[in-house]
């Protein structure tokens, strides 16, 4: 790159997998900002956000059927 190209604006650049994971993690329990949620509209994919979402789900889903698991078997059942 020449210095007189312009170098690649870090504001343009795609969305991590952490800020994919913290914004549907925040959505989850419903404290997303304005500011952040403005970010992902503009510059989220729409495809990750599903299948962050789907796998966050299925995680919790997992997660309240092991502790049943556990209380029933602890309660003697």
């Amino acid at each position: 790159m020449s210095p007189s190209e312009p170098s690649p604006r870090r504001d343009d650049a795609p969305l991590t997998l952490w800020q994919t994971l913290t914004s549907v993690a925040a959505a989850f329990f419903g404290v997303q900002s304005a500011r952040n949620r403005e970010r992902d509209f503009s510059k989220g994919r729409p495809l990750h956000f599903i299948v962050v979402g789907l796998a966050m789900t299925l995680a919790f889903v997992l997660a309240v059927w092991v502790a049943v698991k556990l209380a029933l078997r602890s309660a003697g059942m």
